[in-house]
């Protein structure tokens, strides 16, 4: 039997990663919350299915060049970036760098849940 999906959430603000974190607990998927793009890259997240969550602007790595990073290492984890600060420009780039979904903070939960789900269906194996 899969592992179960884990929605690897980062973001810089708690009060965000523990709201975010509880609204898709609560909603019945496993979250590992990480304060920083290095904290995620640092803990070797396992090959399960699942998807990331990024805030875009966080100090040292931003969540665009945690996107290229990953991109170039070939990561296996659909990517969903967000922000409370979105340009077009910034839009296209994580769009370009494949991310999957781009959320303007504050977003509905309905948003970011539909854009989660749609993200690990995307990245699911297929039999």
């Amino acid at each position: 039997m899969p592992p179960d999906p884990v929605v690897h959430l980062i973001d810089d603000d708690d009060a965000v990663r523990d709201a975010v974190s509880t609204l898709l607990r609560v909603c019945g998927l496993q979250v590992r919350a990480y304060a920083s793009a290095e904290a995620f890259l640092g803990s070797a997240p396992a090959e399960a299915p699942g998807c990331v969550v990024t805030d875009v602007q966080m100090p040292q790595m931003t969540g665009l060049e945690l996107l290229e990073r990953l991109g170039a290492n070939r990561a296996v984890l659909p990517v969903i970036v967000m922000t409370g600060r979105a340009e077009r420009s910034m839009a296209a780039e994580a769009l370009r760098h494949g991310a999957v979904a781009f959320l303007d903070k504050p977003f509905a939960p309905e948003e970011l849940l539909a854009a989660v789900h749609s993200a690990i269906a995307g990245a699911a194996p297929t039999a």
